[in-house]
């Protein structure tokens, strides 16, 4: 295991799938501050009781 890991291969591997990662996850934050900003249905507004929003 430990001649894999100091392996290029394994760093390429693991490298490829941090950066899928990360590029989903902007993605969604992208979305749903796009989202807030269109003021989407599903949205509250922030500064909103609990109460008002009901739910």
């Amino acid at each position: 295991m430990w001649r894999y890991v100091t392996t290029s291969q394994f760093w390429f591997e693991s490298m490829q799938n941090w950066q899928s990662e990360f590029v989903a996850v902007a993605a969604i934050v992208a979305l749903s501050i796009f989202l807030r900003q269109r003021g989407s249905a599903e949205s509250k507004p922030v500064a909103a009781p609990h109460d008002e929003t009901s739910a």
